[in-house]
């Protein structure tokens, strides 16, 4: 009798998380299709990086627009401008411009073009807590990934339940690192200069310019 309550008790749990995925999944899907009905997007953001055991705590804040997967990121100094073939990183306190093509293949990172939709592939996902933040309820799903090799333990997603909009998103690396990434400003279909994402030679004459390929 006490085998059949275990079964019993196992099988209500994996219904449960299975009811918890779909739920998870039905949320992220809202999100997708809500990035996808703008035009673009402007966020002005926090990094935080945080290890204990390394002592590193650090702070910084930053600005990305994206329309499409272009976007200019400007971030801790540096001016990143991806006009969806080439990605222009300008570094102003070294004077150096690096010119690099996009390859998918080799981005393994969460750039600003697949920050809002990232989580479409690759992850296991259940939803998470549900916290009230300055009066807004913050829905968080767990991402886990599901490579071996990737050295991140998981991600916390944290969705606003009414805008549907990404307000944070925090990753817990291997070896204990965290960062957290949280939006301070989220604006949709603002008015941008047709050379939004144009890099423009010219307006940088004295820079070294470094093609990769």
């Amino acid at each position: 009798m006490k085998k059949v309550f275990q079964i019993a008790f196992f099988l209500l749990m994996a219904v449960s998380v299975h009811a918890q995925d779909k739920k998870a999944k039905a949320l992220l899907d809202e999100v997708t299709a809500k990035v996808k009905s703008y035009d673009n997007i402007s966020i002005d953001f926090k990094y935080s990086l945080n290890n204990a055991k390394e002592n590193v705590n650090q702070d910084s804040k930053g600005s990305v627009v994206m329309k499409g997967n272009m976007y200019v990121l400007n971030f801790m100094g540096v001016t990143k401008i991806f006009d969806g073939k080439k990605t222009y990183t300008i570094i102003p306190e070294d004077e150096e411009i690096t010119i690099s093509k996009y390859s998918e293949k080799d981005d393994n990172t969460i750039t600003p073009s697949r920050l809002l939709t990232f989580f479409n592939s690759g992850y296991k996902y259940a939803m998470d807590i549900l916290q009230n933040v300055k009066g807004r309820k913050i829905q968080y799903i767990k991402l886990t990934p599901i490579a071996s090799k990737d050295q991140r333990k998981e991600i916390l997603l944290g969705i606003d339940s009414q805008t549907k909009h990404i307000y944070n998103l925090i990753e817990v690396g291997k070896n204990g690192t965290k960062t957290t990434l949280t939006v301070n400003s989220f604006k949709t279909n603002q008015p941008l200069s047709k050379n939004q994402f144009t890099f423009t030679e010219s307006k940088y004459p004295n820079y070294y310019i470094n093609k990769l390929d």
